[in-house]
């Protein structure tokens, strides 16, 4: 007989942790635990609920819940099926999310009844569906949506015959889909097939496990995700942490005071967030009376400001950085420090940096032909990569689709060097970057700098039209509760940079606002765009 063709499917994922016999557990909010093995037979009940309801091969699944066991047995159960497991982004409009589910050509859909609002504004919208089942924390399900109601999530896992054995099939069938917002348009799709999603995990698992001074991890690391399940597979890390058998914490809807005694009582050692998240666990009353030294927290989705990194470095966090986007999967570098290149001196800097490449990823700056510019720190261009795990393109949007793999690399439409040690440095969003006088000016940069002031608790710098001057920097701050600082005081910070040959004398900002609260996108990203909008009318009227 030939050798075995073997076929990179997510199913092997779980294979691991039920041949190693990991010990450890699966836990949703401190209130349900659930061993490997029973986590193995709940997949295999799903993968029974999902035959009986009619999927086949090809069949879109979409859910909308919160970080829970549920949502991990779904990653699993969904494409080891061969049907394709559809993430919704809860936090869109009414009007985007039923674009999203019914763009995705999803069949059945799995909603927590804390949805139930939500989809009674929109199922008018949602012609395709077939099957809805209700996720309940209580177990008292809630009839929605006539006869497409199949029944609540547990009592049908109960009454379920679990699927004897999950098929084999062509390791490129795709396995999860989801949307990525933008700033312009419609959300715009993105999928990925099993191949890809088991290298990624490979990948990730690797160079974490290359790591020596910070963010190595291993078996006996507890994981708790912060950053969303609809959101790019949870970074991955819950394929990741299944393979390695790790003690999984899912918290459910996000709130401080939850996760803070989570922290607490499961002993998490790895998660990760976007950095206002962070910001408002290290700043939560709950946060002052428990221990976090240990606790490793990898930082995407905006820069990481190096007050944040200093404030969380305190508290005994392995805070730093992790890079990538909705269509890399997303991990394409982390901030992982080397002997022979970090100091005490650069040791802040270096985890707020965008880091060094995943192991398999290739990372290149370049310059508007495609040229590839050198690693020396100062050659600045757009930052483009290849891997085995980046998206083929957008669904059903063939000319986005070449836009973002013109000239046979993937880009990001970031702005950014490599130095000579191989670490990437975002200078700025292509977007955001601000041209002024002639000079470049990083909103990033700015953002650091007036990040700095003791009374400054979040801040962000955006360009706004000028006729003279093409553009101008203005910043948006708040303050912390009990903080104080004038619009002078926080200008001469830049003034002072700028006075020591750092910046160009167009960076300091025409104004600096104050307000109560930043605007952020879906997944609490700061909204620059909105911003201009809002505040780009205020600059302009006091110019």
């Amino acid at each position: 007989m030939p050798a075995q063709d073997y076929q990179l499917l997510i199913k092997n994922l779980l294979k691991t942790p039920l041949a190693q016999a990991s010990g450890k557990q699966i836990v949703y909010r401190g209130e349900r635990r659930f061993s490997y093995p029973e986590l193995a037979e709940r997949i295999h009940r799903l993968g029974g609920i999902l035959g009986h309801l009619g999927a086949v091969h090809g069949t879109r699944v979409a859910v909308m819940d919160w970080d829970s066991n549920r949502y991990l047995e779904t990653y699993f159960a969904v494409p080891m099926l061969g049907c394709a497991l559809m993430m919704v982004n809860i936090r869109l409009s009414p009007e985007q999310i039923a674009y999203t589910i019914d763009h995705a050509e999803a069949e059945i859909l799995f909603i927590n009844k804390d949805f139930y609002p939500v989809f009674k504004q929109i199922h008018h919208k949602l012609p395709r569906l077939r099957h809805i089942v209700c996720l309940a924390d209580d177990g008292e399900a809630e009839v929605i949506g006539g006869p497409l109601y199949s029944g609540e999530y547990e009592a049908l896992l109960a009454a379920a015959t679990p699927v004897a054995e999950f098929p084999d099939f062509d390791e490129h069938t795709i396995a999860t889909t989801f949307y990525t917002t933008g700033t312009t348009g419609l959300p715009k799709g993105v999928y990925f097939t099993h191949r890809q999603l088991v290298l990624h995990s490979l990948t990730l698992m690797s160079t974490f496990l290359m790591a020596g001074l910070n963010g190595r991890i291993s078996r006996e690391d507890v994981y708790l995700p912060l950053t969303p399940m609809f959101h790019v597979h949870a970074w991955g890390f819950p394929y990741v942490a299944t393979l390695m058998g790790m003690q999984q914490v899912y918290p459910g809807r996000f709130l401080p005071s939850t996760v803070l005694k989570l922290l607490a009582t499961e002993g998490v050692t790895i998660s990760h967030c976007v950095p206002t998240i962070l910001h408002m666990i290290l700043t939560a009353p709950e946060a002052q009376s428990i221990d976090l030294k240990g606790w490793k927290v990898i930082i995407g989705g905006s820069a990481l400001p190096q007050s944040l990194c200093r404030a969380a470095m305190a508290r005994g966090l392995d805070v730093f950085t992790g890079y990538g986007m909705s269509e890399t999967c997303p991990i394409l570098s982390l901030a992982l420090l080397k002997q022979e290149s970090v100091t005490e001196e650069n040791d802040v800097a270096t985890r707020c940096s965008t880091g060094l490449p995943a192991a398999l990823a290739e990372i290149a700056i370049v310059d508007e032909e495609m040229n590839i510019l050198p690693h020396d720190g100062q050659s600045v261009g757009e930052i483009v990569a290849r891997s085995p795990s980046l998206t083929a393109g957008y669904t059903k949007n063939p000319e986005a689709s070449e836009t973002l793999w013109h000239g046979g690399w993937l880009h990001t439409g970031d702005i950014g060097a490599i130095d000579p040690n191989g670490y990437l440095h975002i200078m700025d969003r292509s977007k955001d970057v601000i041209k002024t006088g002639g000079e470049w000016i990083s909103s990033l940069t700015l953002e650091n700098i007036l990040l700095h002031h003791p009374s400054v608790s979040e801040c962000a710098v955006i360009g706004i039209e000028n006729a003279r001057w093409g553009e101008r920097p203005i910043a948006i701050v708040v303050l912390k509760p009990d903080g104080e600082a004038s619009e002078e005081e926080l200008k001469d910070l830049v003034r002072k940079r700028v006075d020591a040959g750092e910046l160009s004398r167009y960076a300091i900002p025409d104004q600096v606002i104050f307000a109560q609260e930043l605007e952020k996108t879906s997944v609490g990203k700061l909204d620059k765009k909105r911003m201009r909008a809002i505040y780009g009318v205020t600059a302009n009227s006091a110019a």
